[in-house]
């Protein structure tokens, strides 16, 4: 897989989570992602952005527009040194949340883009990465 060009962005209060919304949108318009993958992406992006402030303390996004032969596409990685995410089953659960969200960030997120793998350990941090391909 190449990488065509790749960036990081600091998220760590609630106006970084409109930032991060902005990057997503702009990567995945540079990428050739049509219109409703654009919207799948930056609502992912919305809400993996909001748990890495609410739950994860801040972190960072990182962004990558990524070639696998005839694709192309997204990667984002969310990233924190937060509690990290004691039962990820659990977690993966519609329904379940652990603040007073609906519930629906993680299975959400995971529903709106091509590939999603969730890292977590409990006391060291929790990584999300999507990727979203045209």
């Amino acid at each position: 897989m190449n990488v065509r060009s790749r960036g990081t962005l600091q998220v760590r209060v609630e106006q970084d989570v409109v930032l991060a919304r902005q990057a997503a949108r702009r990567v995945a318009q540079e990428c050739g992602l049509r219109l409703v993958d654009q919207t799948k992406l930056v609502t992912a992006a919305s809400e993996l952005a909001r748990n890495t402030v609410i739950y994860g303390g801040g972190g960072e996004m990182d962004w990558e527009i990524v070639e696998d032969g005839v694709r192309t596409g997204v990667r984002l990685v969310f990233r924190d040194q937060g509690p990290g995410i004691a039962d990820i089953k659990l977690a993966m659960t519609d329904g379940w949340t652990s603040g007073s969200g609906l519930g629906l960030g993680l299975t959400g997120a995971k529903r709106l883009v091509n590939e999603f793998e969730l890292d977590s350990t409990p006391g060291k941090g929790t990584r999300v990465t999507i990727v979203r391909w045209t």
